[in-house]
């Protein structure tokens, strides 16, 4: 059905509306003002779903990003559906946690799940503005197209926020994919202890050594893992040198 049937402004039919912009405010007073069916809001939203990736390295405020993103919508009645990494139970079996102090419940995934019908069981529940992801990195590549059909098919904003990279340098495999089919990619940035921009991270040891071999995937926080700029994070994996981080 033509867009022009609904009764949204005419800059709106050719101009995307980003989340966050003055024309996404626009669009979503007009569903309040109009008091739009959600079948309505469906097809304007529709028109604008893409897949998102907010990318970093280790303690950049990911989460925070997430959480602040997901309230926007709670602020002005728009449900929304949350999901993390099963394993990474940290905050509590189905939470996701900030640094900072705040966390909200949210559903869960394993590397067996299939994205898509878990999504589409949650629309068919009642109206949903947007999915987020928290722990993107544990994505498997299947469930990123899986997200991404979730995207094309069923007309929902997916919104991914993981690490690009692991501690030896390497792509996780689902930030990988997310890097090939993302719509859009934002970085989320944080520091090396020199003042640069951070973009690797080292994991130490129970003795604060860093480590330079084992399994891509280790749960942990600060005590684990410290992110540092390129040049500083090449130094410790060559040297070693705990002292460096």
């Amino acid at each position: 059905m033509a867009c022009h049937l609904y009764p949204v402004p005419l800059a709106h039919r050719f101009v995307e509306p980003v989340f966050g912009s003055p024309l996404m405010d626009e669009t979503l007073e007009l569903i309040r003002r109009e008091g739009l069916q959600p079948l309505r809001r469906r097809v304007i939203f529709r028109h604008m779903a893409k897949l998102y990736f907010n990318y970093s390295t280790m303690n950049a405020g990911k989460s925070t990003v997430l959480l602040q993103a997901a309230h926007n919508y709670a602020e002005r009645g728009m449900q929304t559906y949350l999901l993390t990494a099963q394993f990474d139970n940290r905050a509590g079996d189905g939470q996701i946690a900030s640094r900072i102090g705040i966390s909200e419940a949210a559903d869960t995934f394993s590397i067996s799940d299939d994205l898509f019908r878990k999504i589409e069981r949650r629309l068919a529940e009642g109206p949903c503005a947007c999915i987020f992801i928290d722990e993107a990195q544990f994505l498997s590549s299947e469930q990123v197209w899986q997200l991404a059909r979730a995207v094309d098919d069923l007309g929902v904003p997916v919104m991914a926020y993981g690490l690009r990279v692991d501690f030896q340098g390497e792509l996780f495999p689902g930030s990988a994919t997310l890097l090939a089919l993302a719509d859009e990619m934002r970085e989320v940035r944080t520091i090396c202890f020199c003042g640069k921009k951070a973009t690797m991270v080292v994991r130490k040891d129970a003795n604060g050594d860093v480590v330079t071999g084992g399994n891509q995937v280790q749960i942990g926080g600060n005590e684990s893992y410290v992110s540092l700029c390129r040049r500083h994070w090449r130094e410790a994996m060559e040297d070693g040198d705990a002292t460096l981080v």
